[in-house]
């Protein structure tokens, strides 16, 4: 990731967490249950995958607790405050990686790839979180949490670690952007998902 300036990263993470936490504050009380453009998961199971996620990544760094059910099976039950579990995720993961050397050459992480350089390892869990803020935010009516200064720097790892992850179902496959895409639109798409998607 040359065209990031060295610990540029963190500030990709901090926007990525932040468009995370947001969306889900968005979510109106009624609308938990509604679809998702991941297709098998509404609002609390995406909400669910995503809070997993974060907690896999701050494992994989720091060893500690782990996502206490399979992100990838996500039961859409949270008792209790429905957000309670994403602060803590975010803040884990947020502690673990300021552990973590700007230019560090390997970092653990839950991906199938190991160890990554800390620029693309951090990228790839603000990937995560991003994207599925700007899920929760399209299923609910609100604003896409995704800005082209956000969406280069997360396309530009998405490219470098998607491919392995599509054979786990963790992302569809790509979907040709439209001649006119800008960088929101051509990381949607090649995450398979559709950027014209609304409420």
């Amino acid at each position: 990731m040359s065209e990031m300036a060295a610990g540029q990263w963190r500030t990709v993470l901090e926007e990525a967490h932040e468009a995370l936490r947001t969306a889900a504050e968005g979510v109106p009380a009624d609308a938990w249950e509604r679809p998702t453009p991941c297709e098998r998961w509404n609002v609390t199971q995406v909400l669910q995958h995503a809070v997993g996620d974060q907690l896999a990544f701050a494992a994989a760094i720091d060893g500690g607790p782990g996502p206490t059910e399979d992100p990838f099976a996500p039961s859409g039950r949270i008792d209790g405050d429905k957000l309670a579990g994403l602060r803590a995720a975010l803040d884990a993961s947020a502690r673990a990686w300021k552990r973590v050397a700007d230019d560090a050459p390997e970092v653990p992480t839950p991906l199938p790839q190991g160890k990554l350089p800390a620029e693309v390892g951090a990228v790839a869990c603000a990937l995560d979180a991003a994207v599925h803020a700007w899920d929760i935010a399209v299923a609910t009516g609100q604003p896409s949490p995704l800005g082209a200064e956000l969406a280069r720097p997360l396309l530009v790892v998405a490219r470098q670690i998607v491919e392995p992850l599509r054979a786990y179902g963790a992302y569809a496959p790509a979907i040709d952007p439209a001649p006119e895409a800008d960088e929101v639109a051509a990381l949607l798409s090649y995450l398979g998902r559709d950027p014209r998607l609304t409420a």
